[in-house]
């Protein structure tokens, strides 16, 4: 909690928690590694998982979504299979196939329209466009607004005027139901089209108001398959312990998934911020293994992804998902 409070000290940054590190956002360019000879996928296994961007199990394949970055949080693509290192349980699993492709999205946004958004929610109205602007023209997505309750304005729909235009009848007033906000789109998402699936919250504070508790929360997103996306404002003036949590939990929440968390204390950062969030979605790997824990226990399987890279490059950093629930 003390990195927290100190981040939200330094003006206009923007800070992605990644993979448990903390990198000043400079530059959103994507860059390009080319491999010496990266391993294609086969074309079976291709044709049927290649839309999936969010971790699953069929039979015994395991689809991993995998972001990779810079120090400048650029966005690496060009790498092949020889360049990660894939463990389950730290014990290593051997990667069938490694792919990248722009397959449409499934994605929920979740906008806090409580009263202390009531100075933000311009640049937040900005920041949800940015998204919906930057993102696959393929994909859908739906708009959960939160105060005293969540509400969902706006189900699935491809029409990103539809979004954009329920924006500004929402009024920020009342509490901060930000759990309750994530159950109902986690809820929502099970209509979804895509099996690549995705949730961006905007907010400014922890939860206040819900009925849902931070571990039904956390339980709830672990058994999900999607990834949580999400961008904390921090006030300079923080008045109380919920606000003070609020963006270690949204950390929490969206390292669970292998997603970004972002920690800003500028509003003028927000549209920054789901520029990224788009990019990203847009470029991810996506590594199949077969996991050789062959047991139907149900349990749940760490993962851990590293990068195995020539000396000459520089370091670039790893993000995914933390892990999975093995079949029953």
């Amino acid at each position: 909690m003390r990195v927290v409070q100190q981040i939200c000290l330094v003006a206009s940054l923007l800070l992605p928690f990644i993979c448990s590190r903390g990198q000043a956002q400079t530059n959103l360019n994507d860059i390009h590694i080319t491999p010496k000879g990266s391993a294609q996928a086969d074309a079976a296994v291709h044709s049927d998982n290649a839309a999936n961007g969010t971790i699953s199990t069929t039979v015994n394949l395991v689809l991993v979504p995998v972001t990779v970055m810079d120090d400048a949080n650029r966005i690496v693509t060009g790498l092949g299979q020889y360049n990660f290192h894939l463990f389950e349980d730290k014990h290593p699993q051997l990667i069938k196939n490694v792919w990248m492709e722009d397959e449409p999205v499934s994605m929920g946004i979740l906008l806090d329209v409580s009263g202390s958004m009531k100075d933000k929610f311009d640049r937040a109205q900005d920041a949800v466009k940015a998204l919906l602007q930057d993102s696959n023209p393929q994909d859908e997505f739906f708009l959960v607004t939160f105060a005293n309750q969540p509400t969902l304005v706006r189900d699935f729909t491809q029409h990103v005027d539809d979004i954009q235009g329920s924006l500004p009848f929402a009024v920020p007033k009342g509490y901060t139901s930000l759990l309750d906000a994530v159950v109902l789109a986690v809820n929502n998402m099970k209509k979804a089209r895509y099996r690549r699936r995705a949730l961006v919250i905007i907010s400014d504070g922890g939860d206040n108001r819900s009925r849902y508790t931070e571990r039904d929360v956390k339980s709830s997103i672990k058994e999900s398959d999607l990834l949580v996306y999400s961008i904390a404002v921090c006030d300079r003036e923080v008045r109380t312990q919920e606000e003070r949590l609020g963006p270690e939990l949204l950390a929490e929440i969206s390292g669970l998934t292998g997603a970004s968390a972002y920690l800003i204390d500028n509003p003028n950062s927000l549209p920054k911020a789901t520029e990224h969030i788009a990019v990203q979605l847009r470029n991810q790997y996506i590594l199949a293994y077969s996991s050789n824990n062959s047991r139907a226990d149900g349990k749940w399987r760490k993962i851990k992804v590293r990068l195995a890279l020539p000396r000459s490059i520089p370091t670039l950093y790893v993000q995914a998902r933390t892990g999975y629930y093995g079949p029953k």
